[in-house]
């Protein structure tokens, strides 16, 4: 059986928006068993020279597919689709579809979401020119997207794929003031109506039922 390898205690700051969930998700949507196994991140459960051989940079999550490993919560995705046939089409232009917004979810949406999320976390107030900045680059990125999302109930194909679970859950997950998205609304009801899911609603109460706050 599919191991995912997953958060069985974090701090409470991060429970409920470990990159975990993504994978969670998906499996539910794909109604595909897996064990998983608890790590418990103040522990050092994830600092071990046996995690490293699973997940180089110490990060959760990842999976042990019958000895077929593979770390990084997109990587695992789109695996995990093309193993079975789901939540991304089968035809190339669909998924190149898929995996461009895949792409576009980590490296243009979350990369200035997580930027301002860390400098808020971190900075206690100070650093007001880099957070200038930061909050720029998440308007022009955000301002974009509500453009893209006009007229489309999802990011990247007709259908629900695993695209938007990466994209929904930055979006959920990414923000340092949820008030950030209140002007974008076509990406406020994406994101709701991504999460509004019945699968996505199982998943993070179980996750919530499981995981334990540090």
């Amino acid at each position: 059986m599919l191991k995912l390898y997953g958060f069985s205690r974090v701090n409470a700051m991060a429970r409920g928006h470990t990159r975990d969930l993504r994978v969670l998700w998906a499996l539910e949507e794909m109604q595909l068993p897996c064990e998983i196994v608890g790590m418990d991140h103040p522990a050092h459960d994830l600092n071990t020279a046996s995690y490293r051989q699973l997940s180089p940079f110490e990060q959760i999550p990842s999976i042990d597919d019958d000895g077929l490993i593979v770390s990084e919560s997109a990587a695992i995705l789109v695996y995990l689709a093309r193993k079975t046939g789901q939540l991304m089409p089968a035809d190339r232009e669909g998924e190149s579809q898929v995996m461009r917004w895949c792409f576009a979810a980590m490296n243009t949406v979350e990369l200035p979401l997580m930027g301002l999320l860390t400098l808020d976390w971190t900075s206690k107030g100070s650093c007001e020119k880099h957070r200038e900045f930061l909050t720029g680059w998440v308007h022009r990125v955000l301002g974009n997207l509500d453009r893209w999302l006009a007229n489309r109930a999802f990011i990247a194909t007709e259908a629900f794929s695993v695209a938007d679970i990466l994209m929904a859950h930055v979006l959920e997950s990414g923000l340092s003031d949820p008030s950030t998205i209140a002007a974008y609304q076509k990406v406020l009801a994406y994101r709701d109506r991504c999460l509004s899911r019945p699968a996505w609603q199982r998943t993070k109460a179980r996750y919530l039922e499981r995981v334990e706050a540090a």
